[in-house]
C-alpha cells in the first residue's frame, strides 16, 4: 500500500548553559524566517520568555519558543512534502543550529534534533511500550486490516522483522517471545498433552507440534486472525493453521473460559497450560478492573485442568512495570490451589524491552 499524504513534525531544541537572553534568541533567528517570506506573530511574556510563529502560504509553519531559563525549542510541521520539500526544510534547521551556535559560541550544553515525526499517515508506525515510552516502527506496509467482532486486526511489514502481528493497537509476539512463553528450552514436550489459550498467530502451536507432543489443543477465539495468520504469516504458524486439525492438534474457534470450565467438569488433565491471552494489565487496581478478574478466573480454571506434577506457562509484563507484577504475584496466592512460581525475564526484540515470564505449578504438598 502506498503512502498517502501525511504532515512531518520536526522538533530542534538548544539548552543553553546559561539563562537565555531572548530578545537576542529572537532578533538572531527572525532573518531564517523571514527568508522564506514566512508571516510572523510574537507573544511575550515578562518572565515566560516569547513564543513566535511563522506560516507559509502552503501552510507549513514553525514555532519558536524561547525560555528564560535555557531551553530553546523549534518545531516545524509541513504537510505532504517531497523529496525536495524535505531538503529545504532540513536546510532551514540547519540555518537555525548554524545561526545559534554563532549567538552562543560554547556555551550550548545540548543540541538536540529528533527524526521528523510522521503524523496522519496511511501506516501508523507508532506504539507505546508497556511504561508508556514511545517506539518507532521501519512499518512500510499494511498486509492486512480487519475487525472482527472482538478486536481490530493488523498485520503490517517491517523491514527488520518481517510481518508483524497488531490486535486492537497492541504488537503480538515473535520466536523469541515463542520460545520464553514454552519454558525456553527446558521442556520435554514429547508425548505430553499440552493446552494453548489464545496464540492465534499459530506460533506457539507451530513449535510444539515439532517436539512431538502426544496432543496440543489451541482455543482460539477469533476466526479473522487465524485467517490473516494463515496467509500473512507463515514464517511463524507454517502451515499448522492450514487445517485446524493434525496428527498431533487441533484448534478450536470458541471462548477459553466454557472449553476450561468443560475439561474440568469432564476431569480432563494437560501437562502443560500455555496462556497467551493477555499481559498483566497496567492498572494496580485489581479490585477495579475486570482485566485482574478475568487472569484471576483463567488461572484457577487452568489450574483445575494441570496435572499435579504440570506447569503453567504465561507473559507477565515489561520488567519496569513492578507495581502490577508484585500485584499479579499476589494474585497466585488466591487461588482454589496453592501454588509456586518462577520468572524469567526475556529480550523480546518485536516488543523492544525486557519482558517477564512466569512459570506456577502445584504446590507439592508433604506425605
Amino acid at each position: 500500500m502506498a503512502a498517502a499524504a501525511a504532515a512531518r513534525h520536526r522538533t530542534l531544541d538548544f539548552l543553553l548553559g546559561a539563562t537565555a537572553d531572548c530578545n537576542a534568541v529572537l532578533k538572531g533567528l527572525q532573518p531564517i524566517f523571514q527568508q522564506q517570506r514566512m508571516t510572523e506573530t510574537i507573544h511575550s511574556w515578562e518572565d515566560h520568555g516569547y513564543l513566535a510563529t511563522y506560516t507559509n502560504k502552503n501552510g507549513s509553519f514553525a514555532t519558536l519558543r524561547i525560555y528564560p531559563h535555557g531551553l530553546v525549542s523549534v518545531d516545524l510541521q509541513s504537510y505532504n512534502d517531497d523529496m525536495k520539500g524535505r531538503d529545504k526544510i532540513d536546510h532551514i534547521l540547519n540555518k537555525i543550529e548554524e545561526r545559534m551556535k554563532e549567538l552562543f559560541q560554547g556555551s550550548i550544553r545540548r543540541v538536540k534534533r529528533l527524526p521528523a515525526i510522521v503524523r496522519g499517515d496511511a501506516i501508523d508506525r507508532y506504539w507505546p511500550t508497556a511504561d508508556g515510552r514511545l517506539v518507532e516502527y521501519d512499518i512500510d506496509e499494511v498486509v492486512y486490516d480487519e475487525d472482527s467482532s472482538f478486536q481490530n486486526i493488523k498485520i503490517l511489514h517491517s523491514k527488520q522483522f518481517g510481518n508483524i502481528l497488531i490486535l486492537s493497537g497492541d504488537v503480538k509476539s515473535d520466536l523469541a517471545y515463542t520460545k520464553a512463553i514454552m519454558g525456553s528450552g527446558k521442556e520435554d514436550y514429547t508425548g505430553k498433552e499440552v493446552l494453548i489459550l489464545g496464540g492465534g498467530d499459530g506460533g506457539i502451536l507451530y513449535e510444539i507440534v515439532k517436539l512431538k507432543p502426544k496432543m496440543v489443543t489451541m482455543v482460539e477465539i477469533d476466526q479473522l486472525v487465524i485467517d490473516g495468520c494463515r496467509k500473512y504469516m507463515r514464517k511463524t504458524c507454517g502451515d499448522v493453521l492450514d487445517n485446524l486439525k493434525g496428527e498431533c492438534y487441533q484448534v478450536l474457534i470458541e471462548d477459553c473460559i466454557p472449553v476450561l470450565k468443560r475439561y474440568a467438569k469432564e476431569g480432563r488433565k494437560f501437562d502443560y497450560v500455555i496462556n497467551d491471552l493477555t499481559a498483566v494489565p497496567i492498572s494496580t487496581s485489581p479490585e477495579e478492573d475486570s482485566t485482574w478478574e478475568f487472569l484471576h478466573l483463567i488461572l484457577d480454571l487452568s489450574m483445575k485442568v494441570l496435572k499435579q506434577d504440570g506447569k503453567y506457562f504465561t507473559q507477565g509484563n515489561c520488567i519496569n512495570l513492578t507495581e502490577a507484577l508484585t500485584l499479579y504475584e499476589e494474585q497466585l496466592g488466591k487461588l482454589y490451589c496453592p501454588v509456586e512460581f518462577s520468572k524469567e525475564v526475556v529480550c523480546v526484540p518485536s516488543y523492544m524491552e525486557l519482558w517477564v515470564f512466569y512459570t506456577v505449578w502445584k504446590k507439592r504438598t508433604e506425605i
